[in-house]
């Protein structure tokens, strides 16, 4: 923390706050049966989610992104993305508890997140960790942890990830110097924008992490394999 007192946490949200994978797995898998493509290896598809939309149509139906009807099937990968969204994410088991922790320390929290704002928002929002725009809006309650503080997507800022302007603006939010806050991603492009940001990183190695990929080599400040292991991290910092 570079001597500095802890005042925010701020999560990369796919494969580092929630667990989205199954809904991307559903989606592309349909996405090819419109091709009369067979399904493919689901866990190709889960290693692929952090990588974003375009990465997804490419995996999925094998067109290059220069393709005249690239950008048709990459809308219509969110058209059935809007269709499931929020239907079997859920955050990742450690997050909960750590989000608790959080709050009865008075240590705020917040996302910086490649993916649009018109689909994190309602996502989080479903999930019961962003605070409704909607005042009689049913969503869930996780008792003891606070609404997301700070929600900075791409749409919020000029450069997105691993620019770090949306952590900045994460801080301006939250009040707080870059140096009073720690960013935990799943991707290189998280921990690039969390050290250009000053930040202390942590590597979320349980997420989305392609098969050529390793975190060790992303130059991380920490780095964890299992969610469960976030509380106790962040709290000895």
């Amino acid at each position: 923390m570079n001597g500095g007192k802890l005042k925010a946490v701020l999560f990369d949200l796919d494969g580092t706050l929630v667990d989205t994978a199954d809904e991307f797995v559903v989606v592309v898998q349909q996405l090819r049966g419109e091709h009369d493509m067979q399904p493919m290896d689901p866990a190709r598809i889960r290693a692929s989610v952090s990588n974003g939309a375009r990465a997804l149509v490419t995996l999925g139906l094998g067109i290059d992104p220069q393709d005249p009807v690239f950008e048709s099937k990459r809308l219509r990968l969110l058209e059935l993305y809007s269709e499931v969204l929020g239907s079997a994410a859920r955050p990742y088991p450690g997050i909960p508890p750590l989000l608790v922790a959080l709050a009865e320390r008075g240590i705020a929290w917040g996302v910086a997140t490649n993916k649009p704002r018109a689909y994190a928002e309602p996502l989080l929002i479903a999930l019961g960790l962003l605070a409704p725009t909607d005042a009689e809006a049913q969503v869930p309650t996780w008792p003891g942890v606070e609404y997301c503080g700070s929600l900075v997507c791409p749409d919020d800022v000029n450069e997105r990830k691993p620019h770090p302007e949306s952590l900045h603006r994460n801080c301006r939010d939250l009040l707080c110097a870059p140096h009073e806050a720690i960013y935990i991603g799943d991707h290189l492009r998280d921990i690039e924008a969390g050290r250009r940001a000053g930040m202390y990183t942590v590597a979320a190695a349980y997420g989305y992490i392609e098969a050529d990929d390793n975190p060790a080599d992303w130059g991380a400040s920490a780095r964890v394999d299992s969610s469960d292991q976030l509380t106790e991290l962040i709290l000895n910092l």
